[in-house]
């Protein structure tokens, strides 16, 4: 079973991507704060994490330079979902390790496409 975790300060953020992945095939896990996030990940090893720049106790860079710094999540895919939209943020989030980055506000179906692309075995919503 796949496992996505979503890390946003934000809880209503946080709950419109929880419903648009939401499948008894797929494992969501989240957290709203960078200390959670990196903690939830040793944990739960998500396949995939849906991580925001401006998080209230670490910057969601960091934790994504952190992730990346583990052989253990090598093969994580992380996508920065932020508002951070300036070509000079997403220039940050890629050198920090993400795979891509997906600005706010964000199409659910555009989100659905990207995590078919990133992770090709948690599209069994599309399966039914």
């Amino acid at each position: 079973m796949p496992t996505i975790l979503i890390v946003d300060d934000e809880a209503n953020i946080v709950e419109v991507v929880r419903a648009t992945l939401e499948d008894e095939r797929i494992q969501v896990v989240e957290a709203l704060d960078g200390v959670t996030a990196l903690a939830l990940a040793e944990a739960h090893r998500p396949d995939l994490v849906l991580l925001d720049v401006n998080l209230p106790d670490m910057s969601g860079l960091d934790v994504c330079a952190q992730l990346r710094r583990e052989p253990r999540f090598a093969s994580t895919k992380i996508v920065m979902l932020t508002a951070a939209a300036q070509a000079d943020d997403v220039a940050r989030g890629l050198a920090a390790g993400a795979d891509h980055y997906l600005t706010k506000p964000f199409s659910p179906v555009r989100l659905l496409g990207l995590i078919e692309t990133l992770l090709p075995r948690a599209i069994v919503w599309q399966r039914g």
